[in-house]
């Protein structure tokens, strides 16, 4: 691990190594490729150190095959690291076709409500609120609502977050922070998504 000086000591009174370990709060954000992806990486470096892991996809269909759901859940019913528990949420893919999906709403709210008992109830050590940032930008779940919620958690409970248009309320009380930017993207030039690369 890089060794070296922070820039600034906090004057919260924790000692480093509380300071090290305590719960975080991550969003990937940004209209780049590679929010989700970056998110079940963490799951995966969680997986291995045998914490819960329980992720909530919202707004994607239930119908949707990922490559990520079914290795997590191979390596959750293997034994050898931590456990893992898929929730879905929607109903299909919206964001471009919002209007037309009116169930994703109430589903989005139940979704939300499920994470907040789980979380109340400490039921996983990481937790993937996948595509959460639309439900929110989209004003289905109030986000001063999640970040009340988010400071009020208990034990030791790291969430991360994806999805475009993050709020600010979010972005502002999130411990870390990452904006990915598109530069280029083969749908730009017509290319369809392709098995491996997008699911």
């Amino acid at each position: 691990m890089p060794q070296g000086q922070p820039s600034v000591v906090p004057e919260d009174g924790l000692t480093t190594r509380q300071r090290r370990n305590r719960p975080l709060v991550v969003v990937h954000t940004g209209a780049g490729k590679g929010k989700s992806t970056a998110a079940f990486g963490l799951a995966l470096r969680a997986w291995n150190q045998g914490w819960p892991i329980g992720v909530f996809q919202f707004v994607k269909s239930a119908k949707w095959k990922v490559g990520e759901e079914r290795a997590l859940r191979v390596l959750g019913d293997s034994g050898e690291g931590g456990s893992v528990a898929w929730h879905k949420m929607g109903e299909g893919w919206s964001w471009v076709q919002r209007d037309a999906q009116a169930d994703n709403e109430e589903k989005a709210r139940e979704g939300w409500e499920q994470v907040k008992r789980d979380l109340a109830a400490q039921t996983y050590q990481l937790y993937v609120l996948d595509e959460f940032a639309y439900p929110m930008h989209w004003g289905w779940v109030d986000p001063e609502e999640v970040v009340s919620v988010l400071r009020e958690r208990p034990g030791q409970q790291h969430v991360v977050i994806t999805g475009r248009n993050a709020p600010e309320a979010l972005v502002a009380y999130a411990d870390l922070v990452t904006d990915m930017s598109k530069v280029k993207h083969p749908m730009d030039a017509g290319q369809k998504g392709q098995r491996g690369i997008e699911w």
